[in-house]
């Protein structure tokens, strides 16, 4: 499984083009909100896609769950789970779906993630980053035993790799 992963772009739908063209295939794309964009933007086309508390459009969900590969993905912006704060109630929902996998975005700090065997990950932001100066977005891959999270600058530059062993559930 390989995924792509960018949150909180806040209407900058060039750098969400120049990533999907970059990254080529995936399995599977994910924005996790505040887009600014409307539903049916080109660029958001074929994604997975969660309403922020910047979006406008009412025709994104508030989160969205699926499968890709075998795994269960969650994905919510954050606002609504008080990330900002605590990673609990998002931690509640993720036990409550029995996720393997949970995206998310709101406070646009990149960070990765394993707790009991479910990968969290927040990728950032291509707009405006918190915590360093690039802007950021990530790739997600899944092996034997193993994920695999890579951040990435705008620039397609390696900034930091996040490697997790997990036990099937």
């Amino acid at each position: 499984m390989r995924i792509l992963v960018m949150s909180d772009t806040h209407g900058e739908y060039r750098c969400i083009n120049q990533v999907r063209q970059y990254v080529g295939p995936v399995d599977a794309i994910f924005h996790c909100g505040d887009s600014e964009l409307d539903a049916h933007h080109e660029s958001l086309k074929d994604a997975f896609v969660v309403s922020g508390n910047c979006d406008w459009d009412s025709s994104f969900p508030n989160d969205v769950i699926t499968e890709v590969a075998g795994s269960r993905i969650f994905m919510a912006h954050g606002h609504l789970f008080q990330v900002k704060s605590t990673m609990m109630p998002l931690s509640y929902r993720a036990q409550e779906v029995t996720a393997d996998v949970v995206l998310f975005g709101h406070s646009h700090l990149m960070g990765a993630e394993l707790v009991n065997d479910t990968l969290f990950v927040n990728p950032g932001s291509l707009s405006i980053p918190r915590g360093r100066k690039e802007k950021s977005y990530a790739i997600i891959e899944k092996t034997i035993g193993e994920w695999r999270v890579t951040f990435f600058s705008e620039q397609h530059e390696e900034l930091e790799k996040c490697i997790f062993s997990f036990i099937k559930k």
